[in-house]
């Protein structure tokens, strides 16, 4: 019976020696560059920090002033036929102050879909780029037909 507590401290020498060295760190890989011994400097160098480089912002859109005379808004020109893209009253008063708004953005998108083009009435250009502009200034929803919410836009 002697001989079971030395067999047993025996196993746990040996389990406490394969622990150890599963712990120990392995040798050094061969691809990795080998590490070399920093050399003394006998002056200090005082350096500059690197000039910071701030990312240009993005030029800015010019929105088109929405100071219009009375009438039509907009114009879609397709192929050089200009046609006033018209708006219910209560619409037209909306789309004047916002014309972010998505309402106003339908008849302007339903233009481009035919080739068209779409003018302020005071001749200025609202481009694809002016309707990002527009987009960033509001945030946009849809929703499913279940009522969950589909994608911001």
């Amino acid at each position: 019976m002697d001989m079971l507590p030395a067999a047993r401290r025996a196993l746990v020498a040996l389990a406490t020696l394969m622990l150890a060295a599963a712990c120990q760190p392995g040798p050094p890989d061969a691809s990795a560059p080998a590490r070399q011994p920093a050399a003394k400097s006998v002056a200090p160098a005082v350096s500059a920090p690197p000039p910071t480089v701030k990312p240009a912002p993005p030029a800015a859109i010019a929105l088109p002033s929405m100071e219009l005379p009375p009438g039509p808004i907009y114009v879609c020109d397709v192929a050089g036929v200009r046609t006033p893209i018209e708006y219910v009253e209560n619409v037209e008063s909306l789309c004047r102050r916002h014309p972010e708004m998505s309402v106003c953005q339908y008849e302007r998108r339903a233009c481009r879909s035919r080739g068209g083009r779409v003018y302020t009435a005071n001749g200025e250009e609202v481009t694809p780029a002016i309707e990002a502009e527009y987009d960033r200034k509001v945030q946009r929803v849809t929703f499913q037909s279940d009522g969950a919410p589909a994608k911001k836009k």
